[in-house]
């Protein structure tokens, strides 16, 4: 298992949900992503070196550093947002 961090835009996202349903289910992602955290799709471009998971309707955006052991969640975004 590795460590899980939080960005502040996540944070800011995160808190504004007030579906406890919703809540939920991205803390289940989140809780798949530590233990498993190449399971999101590594992403191309501008974005390289992060991955997303899909939590209906957000994606879910985090860097994982394997030297480290750590996962940085970065964004809850809504999939229209793209």
């Amino acid at each position: 298992m590795v460590e899980v961090r939080f960005d502040k835009n996540f944070a800011k996202t995160f808190s504004k949900i007030k579906n406890d349903l919703l809540r939920e289910k991205i803390i289940n992602q989140i809780k798949k992503i530590s233990e498993y955290p190449e399971i999101g799709k590594p992403m191309q471009h501008n974005r390289k070196e992060t991955r997303e998971l899909y939590a209906k309707p957000f994606r879910l955006s985090y860097a994982y550093l394997r030297d480290k052991s750590v996962v940085y969640v970065l964004d809850l975004y809504h999939k229209s947002d793209q």
